[in-house]
């Protein structure tokens, strides 16, 4: 987990920032320095749950909340990442977005 050290506005208004990581955190970038995301967990704030299925509860699903569903591809490709902190997990899903809206599908 990291912390901002120092913003700093430049003059095409774009926000410049100093942080500070731990060595594990960065080595999680896997030399990736462009098209970083930032984000917290405080912020956080739509609730959601975990469906168990299947026996023993060995199913898990992650709900997707219904303020949050509209235009999601359905059929593009699906990563995923774990993120383990502070006793807490965090799961990041990527969703590759499709050409066009007729692949899209909003519940």
């Amino acid at each position: 987990m990291g912390i901002i050290m120092m913003t700093k506005q430049d003059e095409n208004n774009t926000i410049i920032l100093e942080m500070r990581v731990s060595q594990e955190e960065f080595r999680q970038l896997r030399g990736e320095l462009n098209d970083i995301y930032l984000f917290t967990d405080r912020v956080a704030n739509v609730p959601s749950k975990v469906s168990l299925r299947g026996r023993n509860e060995a199913t898990r699903y992650f709900l997707i909340p219904r303020q949050l569903r509209k235009e999601i591809a359905v059929h593009g490709k699906v990563s995923c990442q774990r993120i383990e902190n502070s006793g807490k997990s965090i799961f990041v899903y990527v969703l590759d977005r499709l050409c066009g809206k007729d692949l899209v599908q909003g519940v």
